[in-house]
């Protein structure tokens, strides 16, 4: 039986200005965006105690978060989705402009931007983990409606009332709009999460404790949406029916699991 009702697609240009041959895209404008807030929230978090990081130091921790985004975003994508393509086009590795970013490999850019950074500045490495992880669902919450603006990263075949038809699925079918999903869970619900945690000094002297949390929450909020998800047509279905973004957060959800406990014997005068 078909969906009782469709939600139409919102025709919304991908490209928000374009001068000749130079463009700015909005899922361009969703990673400068969430860079900057979570800028701005980080360096809000810092005053409050443990006070471990001075505000030019976050200047700092900004470039190198930066850093380790787009090139552990783009390198992530090479390694886990598209191996064999690029190992046979090494030039296409640098155009992340035609897209193909994975999450999963920003994070480990991330984290090893942030402690890079953390051992050079004389911070506690799991401090800045701390700040960057509550700050890290501002830029998920972004990048999902910047997929969903694309059209890409659609959901599985699905009869549900709030279906849509994407407009580059060439099948023409109702499907889960995954994007928006994922852009409530990791974004606003896990956001809040982390931000209950952190705003309570003695969890913030729990080092640790916030990063567990935003990587185990990520874990486990992609793991469930990949079950609504469309996985990649390249990669397909993998073991008993798991997809790789799932194979992918399995991990994530030990680790996390493992600073949340950690955390308990971390507290920090």
């Amino acid at each position: 039986m078909g969906p009782i009702f469709i939600i139409p697609f919102p025709a919304i240009d991908p490209t928000l200005i374009s001068f000749g041959p130079f463009a700015i895209r909005w899922y361009a404008l969703a990673y400068i965006i969430g860079l900057l807030l979570g800028w701005r929230y980080v360096r809000t978090l810092a005053e409050k105690a443990p006070n471990h990081i001075q505000s030019n130091q976050i200047d700092d921790l900004l470039v190198w978060i930066t850093l380790g985004v787009i090139l552990g975003g783009r390198l992530g994508y090479v390694v886990f989705y598209q191996p064999l393509y690029f190992i046979e086009n090494p030039q296409n590795i640098l155009q992340i402009w035609k897209g193909g970013m994975s999450f999963h490999g920003g994070l480990i850019g991330c984290v090893i931007a942030g402690w890079i950074f953390a051992k050079r500045s004389g911070i506690p490495a799991l401090h800045v983990g701390d700040l960057c992880g509550a700050a890290g669902p501002i830029g998920l919450f972004l990048g999902r409606l910047a997929n969903f603006v694309n059209g890409e990263l659609w959901g599985r075949a699905t009869d549900v009332s709030w279906a849509m038809v994407f407009p580059k699925d060439r099948y023409g079918i109702p499907r889960h709009p995954s994007q928006l999903y994922e852009a409530f869970l990791e974004g606003i619900i896990l956001f809040v999460i982390c931000w209950i945690i952190i705003r309570r000094e003695k969890f913030r002297k729990m080092y640790g404790l916030t990063f567990g949390v935003f990587i185990g929450g990520y874990g486990v909020a992609r793991f469930v949406i990949e079950f609504a998800r469309e996985p990649d047509a390249h990669i397909g279905f993998l073991f008993a029916g798991t997809t790789m973004g799932q194979i992918l957060s399995l991990p994530m959800i030990l680790v996390g699991g493992f600073f949340i406990l950690r955390s308990r014997h971390a507290i920090k005068n």
